[in-house]
């Protein structure tokens, strides 16, 4: 009974259905003309509507008995038609394919059936014969995608498109069936195997440039007998040079210890693989030097031209020397990736460059009016005391000097307290972002970033934008992000902190440079905390600083008062200490719950100190949420680079204190993201 409803349904539509009712319409004109006809004559009109009647009979009957026929001959040539169809596209050599709703397979011509390998696949899913045509995949109704899939050693570009043919019904000619819904997807094939292969010959023939330098050169040369430096200087040129001859690489010297490198870019893909083993190997190179010597690699590709892979190559090398050296450095237009820096930076024992430094601060200082300082977000005491001795240096030159701090944490607050209390102290010595912008003038104002050398996350990025002159002083490796185009820049990351930097600025910025005891203390503790009580990256010249703030007139019993915690915060870290995770057995991980602390990432960085004195523990990492944002305080002592995992992470530091800011995310998940990128790297083979 429903299949004769719905078979009544059909109805003929356009000129079809004109032409078939046509009959129809000429009886209705029949009869008009036989009512006029009555009006004449009588008898003529009875004659009229009997013809009338009868040719109204023969046309129903007619349109009755034919219309099955003339529908059964229109599908009959429809279907041959689209045999026809289905011929073409059967021997058509572009690859095409029906598929239903579901994914399955409704048709496909010879050239589709080919690259599947089956002769039948009706019925069959899509993703059974091509994994990445996974249903999620394909389009909606009137969408378009592209998807790339290799098969048999080809490359394929899959053009798919889902059609309604809801809309082709409703558009038909000759039926209309209101009940009828579906749709349908169609699947294009291009190969693009030998647009690949060319793609990739084009890639592989590049040229990429690079440059290599030696970090050390002069202090491992002064620690070799002069007989034999020339030794060492022909040992190292050639193993450089042999390691890179199996590269097909062209080594050019342009000093005596640096280097131009040209190489395709299939040559240079095999030294990524091999992760720049020559920095290692080119340490085992002994001839009576106790300082191994160390390379320094920047590379530039993927431009146009090998003068601006150069450029790029030149700016890699840069960052590979201030991130510490003992490193490659590739630089694309993309991105930016790191190679090696698992070793810690070797502390220059001569100051020239400090002197030199100094004096170029002395002389724009002196050009200046007003100079504003500022470090990075959430001051910490070696961002405030380097900020400290800048505005000491200031006032000796006769200055004006604002320290642009925005929220005091708990750990600066006695030091910020005991410089308010000093009477020669200027009474806007400590300045919000928004009243130093209100201060600010272009063209006599100098700004100095202590600490940090990111501009994303300093105090106040918008007064980083408006001063034409920025100073840096940072001890941090440079990543990524940093200020660009700084009129003076200062980054050594062997240094132990800021607080050590500025100490030695201050013995050569003025010939009798003196300090009050709170700006001495406030160096002094930021030296001991950065160096965890002179435990990490305490070098000679570390204790030389310490020493000059001693004579200064730190005061070391003060500052550790000014160090000791409250009650609630010995709590936090025993707490932290105590739900710390082993993770595969050398990762301690734990999360400190930071409500109702003053200063809850510094909790968390003490408590990340306090898990390396556990037993087999190689690096410690400790999550602490604040201010909607995760922050991470990583530590290890020696065989671990958290620096180079922080990275991942989107932070930085050193190789033994590192940390990273997470965002939109729960301190669990930011704990797991922690373990996934220390499986990643330990997988590398590059995490220690």
């Amino acid at each position: 009974m429903g299949k004769k409803i719905k078979e009544r349904s059909k109805k003929y539509r356009g000129t079809l259905r004109l032409y078939i009712s046509w009959p129809l319409i000429l009886t209705l004109f029949l009869a008009a003309g036989t009512a006029g006809i009555f009006f004449i004559d009588k008898k003529a009109g009875f004659a009229a509507l009997a013809l009338t009647m009868a040719y109204a009979v023969i046309a129903a009957v007619i349109r009755l008995y034919n219309r099955k026929a003339i529908t059964n001959d229109m599908v009959n040539f429809a279907t041959s038609f689209g045999q026809v169809q289905k011929g073409l596209l059967k021997g058509l050599s572009l690859p095409y394919a029906l598929l239903d709703e579901n994914g399955r397979f409704v048709w496909c011509n010879s050239g589709f059936q080919e690259i599947i390998g089956k002769d039948q696949a009706f019925g069959r899913s899509v993703t059974s014969y091509i994994p990445e045509l996974t249903k999620d995949r394909l389009p909606k109704d009137g969408e378009r995608t592209e998807t790339f899939f290799s098969i048999g050693g080809m490359d394929f570009r899959a053009d798919i498109r889902r059609t309604s043919l809801d809309e082709m019904a409703q558009k038909s000619l000759i039926v209309d069936d209101p009940d009828f819904s579906g749709s349908i997807t169609t699947i294009f094939l291009y190969d693009i195997t030998e647009l690949n292969n060319l793609k990739r010959m084009i890639r592989d023939q590049a040229v990429v440039a690079g440059y290599i330098f030696m970090d050390n050169y002069d202090e491992a040369m002064e620690n070799v007998e002069e007989v034999r430096r020339s030794l060492l200087v022909a040992l190292i040129d050639r193993k450089i040079k042999k390691y890179f001859s199996d590269y097909d690489a062209v080594v050019k010297n342009t000093e005596r210890d640096k280097y131009f490198i040209t190489m395709k870019r299939a040559s240079f893909d095999r030294l990524v693989e091999n992760r720049f083993d020559i920095l290692e190997d080119v340490k085992t190179v002994k001839v009576g030097n106790e300082m191994s010597v160390t390379l320094s690699m920047g590379f530039g590709l993927d431009t146009d031209t090998l003068s601006e892979d150069t450029a790029y190559a030149r700016s890699a090398i840069d960052l590979a020397l201030g991130r510490g050296g003992d490193q490659a450095v590739v630089k694309s237009p993309d991105k930016t990736a790191y190679y090696g820096g698992k070793s810690l930076q070797m502390e220059k024992n001569t100051r020239v460059k400090a002197r030199v430094k100094a004096q170029a601060l002395k002389e724009i200082i002196e050009q200046k009016e007003r100079v504003f300082c500022m470090g990075h977000q959430i001051t910490d005491i070696d961002t405030f005391g380097a900020a400290v001795g800048i505005y000491r240096a200031t006032k000796q030159l006769e200055k004006k000097c604002h320290i642009v701090i925005n929220d005091v944490t708990q750990s600066i607050r006695p030091f910020v307290d005991a410089c308010t209390r000093e009477p020669d102290f200027d009474p806007d010595m400590f300045v919000t972002s928004t009243e130093a912008l209100q201060l600010a003038d272009t063209d006599t104002s100098v700004m100095v970033v202590v600490d940090t050398n990111k501009p994303s996350i300093t105090e106040c990025p918008e007064l980083l934008r408006r001063l034409a002159t920025v100073v840096v002083l940072d001890h941090h490796r440079i990543g990524t992000e940093t200020i660009e185009n700084a009129t003076l820049s200062y980054i050594e990351p062997y240094a132990s902190s800021a607080c050590e930097m500025v100490a030695e600025i201050l013995q050569y910025i003025s010939d009798n440079a003196r300090l009050r005891s709170v700006e001495a203390d406030s160096l002094y503790a930021g030296i001991m905390i950065d160096t965890n009580n002179f435990m990490t990256k305490a070098g000679v010249r570390t204790f030389e600083a310490a020493a000059f703030l001693k004579r200064s007139g730190a005061d070391i019993t003060r500052v550790r008062k000014l160090f000791r915690n409250d009650i609630d915060s010995f709590k936090a870290r025993a707490e932290v200490v105590r739900r710390a995770e082993l993770f595969h057995d050398r990762y301690a991980v734990s999360i400190c719950n930071g409500n109702g602390l003053a200063s809850p990432t510094v909790v968390g960085s003490q408590a990340a100190n306090e898990l390396l004195n556990i037993n087999s523990v190689k690096a410690s990492f400790v999550l602490t949420e604040y201010q909607n944002r995760i922050y991470i305080s990583a530590r290890s002592i020696d065989e671990i680079n958290v620096q180079l995992i922080m990275e991942r992470l989107g932070g930085g530091g050193h190789m033994n204190i590192a940390g990273a800011q997470l965002t939109d995310m729960s301190p669990e998940a930011a704990k797991q993201k922690v373990k996934d990128v220390i499986d990643e790297m330990e997988k590398e083979g590059s995490i220690e």
